[in-house]
């Protein structure tokens, strides 16, 4: 099973330790594409301040996330499922789980980054500030960026089980399974579901889905499930308790879509 995962916004402070080397990140064929994008935004973070801030569409009091994109090759590095922070990852909660929940993480999660590309969670990054929305005045669109390198790399990544697809939307941008792949890709939507007027209404609550998502994450990490398509995921997840509607595929080269349905916020 491969897991897809958004990163945070909010990120820990990357503390004290040794530097970035990115030969030592997972997926190396991404290498060549996230050296252009940190050359970039090093360089553009260092030289001015102030349009480093409005490209990354940083806030007045935002500006020391531009000098912290300066230090990228120098600042100490933690692993990726520290560095995010944030609902999701609050819910999801690594360092709690046990050790063999914890190796099932190191080979299923990945976290989707506008500068990485894609990380693992025990990959050793730097904090930063750069989303998949953000538009680099040399590269363009990081999200139109990262196809071509993530579909030459993702497709080997995925194996031949099932991908589950956690993404937001301009995460999602970055790679669509396609063919085989998206055939036993689920992509999953949390829903909440209250009763107006006598007529049940739903709708996504943009914290409660993260914390959904990240409860489901863990959910399966922590029982050792590893479902190897998407109707198994179904049946797993229904078993762990969760109401499931699952719309298949109307035709090959299309993924499943999942709507996991809650009633209470929490």
């Amino acid at each position: 099973m491969l897991v897809l995962l958004p990163p945070s916004e909010g990120k820990a402070s990357s503390g004290r330790g040794a530097p970035l080397k990115p030969e030592s990140l997972s997926l190396p064929g991404l290498a060549d594409a996230r050296a252009a994008v940190l050359d970039e935004l090093v360089e553009l973070c260092a030289a001015d301040e102030d349009k480093a801030r409005a490209v990354l569409g940083l806030s007045e009091g935002l500006r020391g996330e531009v000098a912290k994109n300066t230090e990228l090759r120098t600042a100490g590095a933690q692993p990726a499922g520290e560095i995010y922070t944030g609902v999701l990852y609050d819910a999801l909660d690594l360092s709690s789980l046990d050790a063999a929940a914890k190796r099932r993480a190191a080979r299923s999660l990945l976290v989707f980054s506008g500068l990485w590309g894609a990380v693992g969670v025990t990959d050793r990054i730097p904090s930063y500030r750069c989303s998949m929305g953000v538009k680099l005045p040399g590269l363009g669109a990081l999200g139109a960026y990262w196809r071509g390198p993530m579909a030459d790399v993702l497709p080997g990544a995925a194996g031949d089980g099932l991908v589950l697809d956690l993404r937001s939307a301009a995460y999602a941008s970055a790679w669509k399974p396609k063919g085989e792949v998206a055939g036993r890709t689920a992509t999953v939507r949390v829903l909440h579901a209250q009763i107006v007027d006598g007529v049940e209404r739903r709708s996504v609550v943009s914290h409660f889905n993260k914390a959904t998502k990240g409860r489901i994450v863990r959910a399966l990490l922590t029982a050792g499930i590893s479902p190897a398509d998407p109707a198994e995921l179904v049946t797993a997840l229904r078993d762990l308790g969760h109401v499931v509607e699952a719309e298949p595929p109307a035709r090959a080269g299309r993924a499943w879509g999942l709507d996991v349905v809650v009633r209470e916020i929490h």
